[in-house]
């Protein structure tokens, strides 16, 4: 059953992540919640599975012309930076507090998105 859930996961991961829509907002709570994987453990394993699908699905997005180079750069540079100290924080904090930090950026930016949406459909009417 584990090992259906772990490819079913990855299915659902896969298509959110290679839409861009941040596969990992899906995969962590699906690891949390139905395999019971702590906080620590769903993040590194959402690093790993998202560094190796995020290759293939950047490869797809560079031919359709999706990926402004220029634009990227400055992006990928801090991130590189700054991944490093998140990995050490990481580290330092209880998985709970973690579990609390991502579930209030899941809300924020659900709340942020129906807003942008009502938004966009003031703006169409």
């Amino acid at each position: 059953m584990t090992i259906f859930l772990l490819i079913l996961f990855g299915v659902i991961g896969g298509i959110f992540g290679g839409m861009g829509m941040g596969g990992g907002t899906m995969l962590i709570p699906l690891l949390t919640i139905f395999l019971n994987f702590s906080q620590k453990v769903s993040q590194g394993f959402n690093i790993f599975s998202f560094l190796v699908m995020a290759v293939f699905a950047l490869i797809i997005h560079i031919k359709n012309g999706l990926v402004d180079i220029k634009s990227v750069i400055p992006i990928v540079l801090s991130g590189i930076l700054f991944s490093l100290g998140g990995a050490y924080l990481a580290n330092l904090v209880k998985g709970n507090v973690l579990k609390i930090i991502f579930g209030v950026f899941l809300i924020l930016l659900a709340i942020f998105e129906i807003f942008k949406l009502f938004k966009e459909n003031k703006t169409k009417n």
